[in-house]
């Protein structure tokens, strides 16, 4: 192999230890200066880019952590986990976490809609949820699913929600009608993931049973269909371009598949164990992995470079207008191509050879910054060149009797926070019963008017008389 050909490979540029257990999710965020994981060991973390900043541990779940998701401006982490509830950490100086009690299952994933207003999530309860997300609001369910729902995605306008489970289905759901407007038949195998292709128009699934598959959701068919990996796989990505796959199995390896061309491009060794997630970065420079040997890593995709690049000298020869590359939707319904075998990456070598000491971490949780009902605080600035290390330090120096009256003062906060959305809850659910026992009344007194054989003022007049 060339140097040329070395260049397109993608490459292992960081990796990162500090979780105790298995790694389930992880996701960047659009600044790229930080990478936030969740895992086993019930912690959600972030990770600075910058080498002498360090990674901070979110302690506050009760449970396994099964997914993160960054916000799009980058200001709000979300995680989900198998303690039934949802968090979303706020990482800037005033270092806030909000907690709600999301399902009355293990909640396996959490989706940010691209304006960031909405949230999505997935539970063993066999419902998918939408809640507003400034307000930790409750806003509808989507129940059709008869088993464990893994996975659920928005699309980028926001007008739909693909999910799928364990009942090896693939729902497409309406968010103004709240209807599921399509189902794809029942798979091979439980569905671990779903997501939209950046376009809109088609949606991909990787499924227990070793394929990952491609629908149109316009014609409702099915576009490709990979069987790549040896073993169950567990998490999918689009890159930003549409042109590429990212899947992890537990097979242990990575693939990426070329979409434009229907065949595996790539297949990556690094990970000893099951890769259980994968994310591209928002604009496709890298990519990261996570599993089940408690390692984050992330990757360089260069391939991406060389392809637009290759594009552009192409058209520049040709003389041709600009235009962009094509896109999965121009692709007609096909058999993939069977056109080789994938490049092979193995990075275990130099995974092995990476003088990368593991980062200090600092725990931000429970112990220190959070009372007993499970409201914490965060303290990570993003958008600070500087590292925060001096003011967490400071702050966990506070005196004992002054940290008792803020962690009391925070509880009561915390209490009126609670009873306010209860009392709100309540009242919505006064007005809407008021509301159907007008409807009734109405209705009664519409049926015994009928009866008589009067309207309203013959009833009124017979009274009288």
């Amino acid at each position: 192999m060339n140097m040329a050909q070395l260049e397109e490979d993608p490459t292992l540029e960081r990796h990162f230890k500090g979780h105790k257990d298995t790694v389930l999710s992880v996701d960047f965020n659009p600044n790229l200066k930080q990478l936030a994981s969740g895992g086993a060991d019930s912690c959600v973390m972030i990770w600075h880019f910058k080498q002498q900043m360090r990674a901070y541990r979110f302690i506050g779940h009760k449970d396994i952590v099964t997914s993160v998701n960054f916000s799009p401006s980058g200001h709000i982490v979300a995680s989900a986990s198998r303690d039934r509830t949802v968090r979303l950490w706020i990482p800037n100086m005033k270092s806030e976490s909000t907690t709600f009690r999301a399902h009355t299952a293990t909640v396996r994933s959490v989706d940010f809609s691209n304006d960031g207003q909405f949230l999505v999530t997935a539970s063993d309860d066999k419902s998918v949820k939408v809640w507003a997300t400034h307000r930790q609001k409750f806003l509808f369910s989507l129940v059709q699913h008869c088993n464990w729902v893994k996975s659920a995605r928005f699309s980028c306008d926001g007008r739909l929600i693909v999910s799928g489970g364990d009942d090896r289905t693939v729902r497409i759901w309406d968010t103004n009608s709240k209807q599921c407007v399509h189902t794809f038949p029942e798979q091979g195998g439980n569905i671990n993931c779903v997501a939209f292709h950046p376009s809109g128009t088609c949606v991909a699934a990787a499924a227990q049973d070793s394929t990952v598959k491609v629908w149109d959701v316009r014609i409702k068919k099915l576009l490709q269909h990979y069987q790549a990996h040896s073993s169950g796989v567990n998490s999918l990505s689009f890159h930003p371009s549409g042109n590429y796959l990212l899947t992890g199995s537990s097979d242990s390896t990575l693939k990426v598949l070329d979409l434009l061309e229907g065949r595996p491009f790539y297949t990556l060794h690094g990970h000893q164990g099951s890769v259980c997630g994968v994310a591209f970065s928002r604009n496709g420079d890298y990519f990261a992995s996570c599993g089940a040997d408690e390692q984050v890593m992330v990757w360089k995709t260069n391939f991406h470079h060389i392809y637009s690049n290759s594009v552009a000298k192409s058209q520049q020869q040709t003389n041709l207008v600009s235009e962009p590359p094509p896109h999965i939707q121009d692709i007609s319904p096909r058999i993939p191509k069977k056109l080789g075998r994938p490049t092979e990456v193995d990075a275990r070598i130099k995974l092995k050879d990476m003088a990368v000491s593991d980062p200090e971490i600092t725990d931000i949780g429970p112990a220190i910054f959070t009372n007993d009902s499970g409201t914490g605080t965060v303290r990570v600035n993003p958008e600070d060149e500087d590292p925060v290390t001096t003011q967490l330090e400071e702050k966990t120096s506070i005196p004992p009797q002054l940290n008792q009256t803020l962690q009391h003062i925070v509880s009561q906060l915390d209490l009126l926070t609670q009873t306010m959305s209860i009392l709100e809850q309540r009242l919505t659910s006064a007005e809407d019963r008021l509301q159907e026992l007008g409807r009734q009344f109405l209705a009664m007194s519409c049926d015994v008017a009928t009866s008589n054989g009067k309207g309203i003022e013959g009833l009124a007049s017979g009274k009288d008389g």
